[in-house]
C-alpha cells in the first residue's frame, strides 16, 4: 500500500557510483521519504551498492531500463513520484569512442522517456495560453557533466552561461540530454533542474575510473595506465558534496535553472597518480594490516610483506584518449550564492578516505571485477 503522505523519489541509476551515494544520503537525512531505485544494472550498476539500504519499503529496487516506456509508466503510476533524479548515463568516454550508439540510446532517448513519463503523470490540466499546468511540488532534475561544455585552456572557469561544446560521443550524448530537459520546461513549463558537475570521487566507485583504478592496480602489482604525458587537468569533487549539492537544488533551485557543481580541486592526472602512490605507501607503513590487502605479496629480508615495489616506477604511459580534453575547472558561484552550497572535503582529506574504504572494502572490489571488466580493461590499456 503506498502512502501518499510520504514523498517519493525515482532515482535512476541509482545502483552505480554517484546514484548509490545519493540514495544513501537521501535515506539518512530524511526519515519520511521513500526512494525507487531504477537501474539496468548494466556493468557499472552493482546492487552490492545498496544491500544495506534496500528493504522494500524506505528504498526500493526496480531492475530495468530507462528507455522501456511501459515500465516508466506503469512505475509513475503506482508510485506516483513527486522527483525524478535522473542519473541513469552511460558514463565513461573510452566505453563512447568504442560505441557510441549505445549513448545515443540511453542517454538521450532514456532522458526523453523519463521526461514524457513525467509529463503525463504530472500535469493537471491547462492554462489560458494553451500551457500544461502542473501538480505542486514535483521536480525533474537532470544530472549532467561538466564535459558538455568541452576543454578549457590553462586559465578561466566553466560558468553556467559558457556554451556548451561536447568533444565525445559521451559528452554530446549528455549536452542532447540536457537540451531535451531544457526544452521540456521551454514547451510544457515542466518543472526541471539540471546540475553539472566535475569529477566525482569516493566510495564506490566502479574501477574503470581512474582514482579506484590507480587503487586497484597498485593492490594487484600491475602497471598504472595514463594516458599521454599525464598533464590533463580535473577539478575533483567527493562525492558527497555533490549529493548534497543536488539535494539542495531540487528542494530550493529555482525551477528551468542550470547549477554548476565544482570542487576547487584541480589537480593534473599525474598528479593524482602520485598522490595515491603515496597515499597507499604512508598507511602501509603506519598500519601493516593493509599489506594484506595486496594481492602481489613480497616477503622482504625481515619476513614481512614489502612495500618498497609501491612507487613512481609503477607508472605506465600509454597512448592518449582520442579527443582527449586537457582541462576542466568549474566556478560553482551560482550554487554558492544563491542556495548557500560549498565543498566541504578538500582533496588532501576525500582521497585519503577514498583510498582507506577502498582498502577495507576489497570484497567489493573483488564482486565487481568480473569477465567484462578485464576484458575492457586489456582492450583500453595493455593493448594500446
Amino acid at each position: 500500500m503506498i502512502d501518499n503522505e510520504m514523498k517519493t523519489y525515482l532515482v535512476t541509476g541509482g545502483a552505480g557510483f554517484i546514484g548509490a551515494n545519493f540514495v544513501k544520503y537521501l535515506l539518512k537525512k530524511y526519515g519520511d521519504i521513500r526512494v525507487v531505485v531504477l537501474d539496468a544494472l548494466t556493468y557499472a550498476g552493482n546492487l552490492a551498492n545498496l544491500e544495506d539500504d534496500i528493504d522494500g519499503k524506505r528504498c526500493i529496487f526496480v531492475r530495468g531500463d530507462v528507455c522501456d516506456r511501459n515500465l516508466a509508466s506503469s512505475l509513475f503510476e503506482t508510485y506516483d513520484f513527486d522527483f525524478v533524479v535522473n542519473f541513469a548515463a552511460e558514463s565513461h568516454v573510452d566505453r563512447s569512442i568504442e560505441n557510441p550508439q549505445l549513448f545515443l540510446i540511453t542517454n538521450i532517448l532514456g532522458t526523453q522517456n523519463l521526461l514524457d513519463a513525467a509529463r503525463s503523470r504530472w500535469t493537471t490540466g491547462k492554462d489560458e495560453r494553451g500551457y500544461p499546468t502542473w501538480r505542486e511540488g514535483v521536480r525533474f532534475h537532470q544530472v549532467s557533466t561538466d564535459e558538455v561544455y568541452g576543454s578549457l585552456g590553462a586559465t578561466g572557469y566553466f560558468t553556467e552561461t559558457t556554451p556548451l561544446d561536447p568533444r565525445s560521443p559521451y559528452s554530446a550524448s549528455k549536452t542532447s540530454a540536457d537540451l531535451f530537459v531544457k526544452t521540456y520546461n521551454e514547451t510544457y513549463k515542466m518543472p526541471v533542474t539540471i546540475t553539472r558537475c566535475s569529477n566525482n570521487y569516493g566510495p564506490y566507485h566502479f574501477p574503470e575510473k581512474l582514482i579506484p583504478l590507480i587503487i586497484n592496480n597498485i593492490l594487484e602489482g600491475k602497471p598504472l595506465p595514463v594516458y599521454g604525458d599525464g598533464s590533463n587537468v580535473r577539478d575533483w569533487l567527493y562525492v558527497e558534496d555533490h549529493c548534497k549539492a543536488i539535494d539542495l537544488v531540487i528542494n530550493g533551485g529555482r525551477v528551468g535553472e542550470v547549477y554548476n557543481i565544482g570542487g576547487h580541486n584541480e589537480r593534473q592526472n599525474i598528479q593524482i597518480v602520485r598522490a595515491i602512490i603515496k597515499i597507499i605507501r604512508q598507511l602501509m607503513t603506519s598500519n601493516p594490516e593493509y599489506r594484506k590487502a595486496l594481492k602481489k605479496q613480497v616477503v622482504g629480508a625481515d619476513g614481512q610483506i614489502s612495500i618498497d615495489w609501491i612507487n613512481d616506477d609503477l607508472i605506465t604511459f600509454v597512448k592518449d584518449r582520442l579527443g582527449h580534453d586537457q582541462r576542466y575547472a568549474i566556478d560553482p558561484s551560482k550554487i554558492s550564492a544563491e542556495l548557500g552550497w560549498e565543498p566541504e572535503t578538500d582533496f588532501e582529506t576525500g582521497i585519503v578516505k577514498t583510498v582507506l574504504w577502498y582498502l577495507d572494502n576489497q570484497a567489493w572490489v573483488e564482486q565487481i571485477l568480473g569477465g567484462d571488466y578485464v576484458n575492457y580493461y586489456e582492450r583500453m590499456y595493455i593493448n594500446r
